[in-house]
């Protein structure tokens, strides 16, 4: 049997336990009860465990069987790939309807880190039935904090990249979509694949007065208002269409009553950028336009920008194994080659700018939905198909197995093999 109908075999434990998570989800660095389902899922595996100091992660190392140049030559550690699953949910209310839905008030696994954590517990029991097939380690990452809490970068500095006893030489992350994507599509590319982003935050301080006379206050509700808007326009005029700014106000707070001018008003956007050049740009373009809007409204403004994550850039050797890997396990059609980057982002970033490596994004709407109209991740009615679990286990099995033999290759073959 192949890995594919080996992950097949395992589907029902793999629905399973990913509805168990679903309906316990749990937010930010600190997931106990998803901790305690993961060891328990990987119980009994010949694997390495160790779990985090500062966060409820969970680190795994299978050590491979079949023989290394390594080994051969009796010294140096094996050569060692890492996987990774991220496992925490969101603040928001889950609308799906669904008999596994979240029964935890306001909190959703609304971006599919369940089936990211199901697929790779799939993972772990493949590899670990044919340990004598890897040439090398696989250290499984299960990571907390994805969602905003910075957990891979706790991870990398708790040492999870070197956590087989030497350096990963490629790193490996999957992704489900609920929307854009048609079912069971695999896509990457290479070079940016998710944008960077950053926090963009708005305190705007005028002087407040009653709401029948404006002109004996100095409102900073209508120059907020102008700010948000000309933050749009500014986006498109000074920014090239190739390599955009996507940028969008999800906070904004003025007031307390109709009829009382305020003394302040307050928002905060996420901003996305695709590359270090127009990312260097931005802050400045938005302060000068900002504080522009506030001399000529006679308030002032307090502004804070705060980048979080770099975008998460695919290498291309890596990214060209994933998709021959696709192609070999589900058919050439199964993997597409996307000619833009996702606007989302991801923490995965900090790993692939330390290790060669590729992140593959899935599509996981259900049977009856329009990608292009489903409700996005993050939505609290975004719905996944759970018939990709075992694709994804097979996926990650495959790509360590190949990127593990990409690595070690026999030793007749190197290129300092004694003549």
């Amino acid at each position: 049997m192949s890995l594919l109908d080996d992950a097949r075999s395992m589907s029902d434990d793999l629905v399973l336990l990913r509805r168990r998570l679903h309906r316990e989800p749990e937010i930010g660095l600190d997931l106990p009860r998803t901790q305690e389902r993961v060891l328990a899922a990987l119980a009994g595996l010949p694997l390495e465990i160790t779990t985090g100091r500062g966060a409820t992660s969970v680190t795994a190392v299978l050590r491979g069987t079949a023989p290394t140049p390594e080994m051969v030559a009796g010294h140096g550690r094996p050569p060692a790939v890492l996987l990774r699953g991220d496992m925490d949910a969101l603040a928001v209310q889950e609308r799906t309807g669904l008999d596994h839905a979240s029964t935890v008030e306001g909190v959703m696994h609304a971006c599919g880190h369940d089936l990211h954590t199901a697929m790779l517990v799939g993972a772990a029991h493949l590899l670990s039935a044919h340990r004598d097939r890897l040439p090398g380690d696989v250290v499984f990452m299960f990571q907390p904090g994805e969602e905003g809490w910075e957990g891979a970068q706790q991870m990398i500095d708790e040492g999870v990249l070197d956590a087989s006893g030497r350096r990963v030489s490629a790193a490996y992350g999957l992704h489900v979509f609920s929307g854009e994507l048609p079912r069971g599509q695999f896509c990457g590319r290479v070079g940016a694949i998710t944008s960077a982003s950053a926090m963009l935050s708005v305190t705007v301080r005028g002087e407040g007065g009653h709401g029948s006379m404006p002109h004996r206050a100095h409102d900073p509700v209508t120059a907020a208002a102008e700010m948000v808007l000309a933050l749009q326009t500014m986006v498109t005029r000074q920014f090239d269409v190739f390599d955009p700014v996507v940028l969008t106000v999800g906070v904004l707070r003025a007031g307390t009553r109709r009829t009382v001018i305020p003394d302040e008003a307050y928002f905060e956007a996420t901003v996305r950028t695709f590359s270090a050049r127009t990312g260097d740009r931005v802050e400045s373009a938005v302060r000068r336009l900002l504080g522009g809007i506030a001399d000529g409204h006679g308030v002032e403004v307090d502004i804070g920008f705060v980048p979080e994550r770099p975008a998460t850039v695919n290498h291309a050797a890596e990214t060209a194994l994933a998709a021959r890997v696709v192609a070999e396990t589900f058919g050439e059609r199964r993997y597409t080659d996307l000619a833009h980057p996702l606007a989302c982002s991801e923490d995965f970033s900090r790993v692939l700018a330390l290790v060669p490596g590729a992140f593959v994004a899935i599509g996981a709407g259900t049977a009856d939905s329009d990608p292009h109209t489903a409700p996005f991740n993050h939505s609290p009615r975004a719905r996944f198909d759970e018939t990709v679990l075992p694709d994804g286990a097979a996926l990650h099995a495959e790509l360590a197995l190949r990127a593990l033999a990409a690595a070690s290759p026999d030793p007749a073959d190197r290129r300092d093999a004694p003549a």
